[in-house]
């Protein structure tokens, strides 16, 4: 009797160590298999992140025409635009803003601002007109000429502006390739603006010097009030010898600059003269006390177009001081952005013609 209970103690610890050594089995399988499972899933995780991984992130679109975060002073530059000077133009298309303006005699004078330009050479350049001046200040510019008249000449030495006058200051030269009279031969250049520029002990640096809003994004007037076609620009400036035009070109959505329609090319690098954007701004003028030179109405508010692109809009301008900035707008308010690009104002008075079609 014994010896069978015995028997079966020994053979049912035998039982439970079975179960116990079955049960580890069991359970170690159980494990390596959920440890399989989970490291199948964070394999497919992994891929599945893979494949959803974000693409790159795409570099921010900046204008191009001019750093709007630099602070850079721009020079404000009187550039000859008299017929027979035309063919010596040169560094236009190294500007990014460029003024029209009407003059005595039924003429015109260009102003083209530079900011952060390097070697650019600049001609020919002209004296100036008092009425310049309320532009150059809107970009806080520093002011250069070869020249000046009697009004400008006391605006400017009654501290108007910082100014660079060819007549007394260094930084400029004659050259005569076309064998024009002496005024149509001055030039100039970037790096001697800047170099009398600190001789004259001048800021070189500003604040708040960008006129107009930039968009980086191509402007499309398809949407915007009366808006009509504009290839062919044609601005005369008072007398047939003297008329500014422009000419669109659909593949390079550029518009090239004509004089008396003959294409405009710089002296220097043979490329015709372009621009992006066109503004025409109509304002009134009067004759000066001495009955000679124009007293333009740049102060005030008027109208006029915006031109990019191949279309035309009517708009508003307004400036409430000389040195204040011209505002442009739409005929709703809203004030305008132009094109990434060159952008020519065309100053023309109310009495002068002017046509797009």
């Amino acid at each position: 009797m014994k010896k069978s209970k015995k028997i079966t103690i020994i053979l049912v610890i035998l039982i439970i160590l079975s179960i116990g050594v079955l049960a580890g089995i069991l359970g170690f399988k159980i494990f390596k298999d959920n440890q399989n499972k989970q490291e199948q899933l964070a394999e497919q995780k992994q891929t599945v992140e893979e494949v959803k991984a974000p693409e790159p992130t795409k570099p921010i679109k900046k204008i191009k025409i001019l750093d709007l975060n630099s602070k850079t002073r721009p020079y404000a530059v009187v550039i000859n635009n008299t017929p027979v000077a035309v063919k010596v133009q040169t560094g236009l298309n190294k500007a990014y803003m460029v003024y029209e303006f009407p003059t005595e005699g039924n003429t015109s004078r260009l102003m083209a601002l530079y900011k952060d330009a390097e070697n650019v050479t600049i001609g020919t350049i002209r004296s100036s007109r008092h009425n310049f001046i309320d532009y150059a200040l809107e970009s806080n510019a520093i002011y250069v000429h070869y020249g000046w008249s009697h009004y400008a000449e006391d605006d400017e030495k009654g501290g108007a502006i910082n100014y660079i006058n060819g007549l007394f200051d260094n930084g400029f030269w004659r050259n005569n390739p076309e064998k024009l009279a002496s005024e149509h031969t001055a030039y100039t250049s970037t790096e001697k603006i800047k170099e009398t520029a600190t001789k004259k002990g001048y800021k070189t640096t500003a604040e708040d010097t960008v006129v107009l809003k930039y968009n980086v994004d191509e402007i499309d007037l398809t949407e915007e009030t009366h808006v009509q076609p504009a290839s062919q620009i044609s601005i005369p400036y008072g007398s047939k010898n003297n008329t500014t035009s422009f000419k669109y070109d659909e593949e390079s959505k550029m518009y090239t600059r004509y004089e008396n329609g003959k294409a405009c090319v710089d002296h220097e690098t043979k490329e015709n003269v372009t621009t992006k954007n066109i503004i025409v701004q109509k304002i009134n003028y009067q004759m000066c006390s001495d009955n000679y030179y124009w007293k333009l109405s740049t102060v005030g508010s008027g109208s006029g177009y915006f031109i990019t692109n191949g279309q035309a809009v009517p708009i508003k301008w307004s400036k409430s001081s000389r040195s204040a900035k011209t505002k442009y707008t739409y005929e709703d308010g809203k004030e305008i952005e132009v094109n990434d690009g060159r952008t020519y104002i065309e100053i023309q008075t109310n009495q002068q013609k002017l046509s797009i079609e």
